[in-house]
């Protein structure tokens, strides 16, 4: 008797476990954003020539400082839509005697790009 009633919650155990986990698709996940985000419009603002501060103030604090290049300032963004999709854009930032270089990355170098802003 006391061996049926372990073997039958056991049962019954395993077969909630089965049934319960065909639901996890339908939790609800939150959509978080991680990283800069960044627009065309932000990137159009860089200059050669521009000072580490300068590019601070228009595209905000790098998501990476490259450790052993103090010269290259990575932003990443990362945007999880939904299990089968996903936004990624990145940029990276180059600076030679703490001045602006050059960039690349997901985004258009803006057409003004070479032209200082003392100009």
């Amino acid at each position: 008797m006391q061996y049926n009633k372990l073997l039958l919650t056991w049962l019954t155990a395993a077969i909630m476990s089965v049934f319960l986990s065909g639901c996890s698709s339908w939790v609800y996940r939150i959509n978080v954003p991680q990283g800069n985000f960044l627009e065309q419009s932000d990137i159009d603002k860089l200059r050669v020539q521009m000072s580490r501060e300068q590019v601070m103030y228009v595209l905000g604090t790098p998501v990476a400082k490259d450790a052993f290049d103090s010269s290259k300032w990575h932003y990443n963004y990362v945007f999880n839509i939904d299990r089968g999709s996903e936004v990624r854009k990145s940029l990276t930032v180059y600076f030679e005697n703490d001045k602006l270089v050059s960039i690349s990355g997901d985004f258009e170098k803006p057409a003004d790009f070479d032209i200082p802003l003392d100009q």
